[in-house]
């Protein structure tokens, strides 16, 4: 699957989710300037299937219908507790659907 992190999402998450998946980072693709909907629009044009962001608002800001590529929210960016629970966020990433919204909530240990 190609993934793409938002800037808001430690980068080191790419290199523990990215053996069976194409992982990039907003920064690598050069799109740091764009706003959530047209950073939505350019990486679906590229080909990614699945945007993981920390920005809980995001879900009511953008209308998945129609959508191509899937949109995975972690409820923390807290790079400590993210990868104490990567077996959580891996097996979201496994049961997204195109066009579908998913939450991955991360206890605060």
């Amino acid at each position: 699957m190609k993934v793409i992190l938002d800037e808001n999402v430690p980068q080191k998450l790419r290199l523990l989710i990215g053996d069976e998946h194409y992982v990039v980072t907003t920064w690598y693709q050069g799109w740091s300037s764009f706003k959530n909907g047209a950073l939505l629009d350019v990486a679906e044009k590229a080909g990614f299937e699945l945007f993981i962001s920390a920005d809980q608002g995001l879900s009511y800001q953008q209308n998945l219908q129609g959508r191509k590529m899937a949109l995975l929210i972690l409820s923390t960016n807290n790079w400590d507790l993210i990868k104490l629970h990567v077996e959580k966020i891996v097996a979201a990433i496994k049961m997204v659907t195109p066009g579908s919204y998913r939450d991955v909530e991360i206890p605060i240990e």
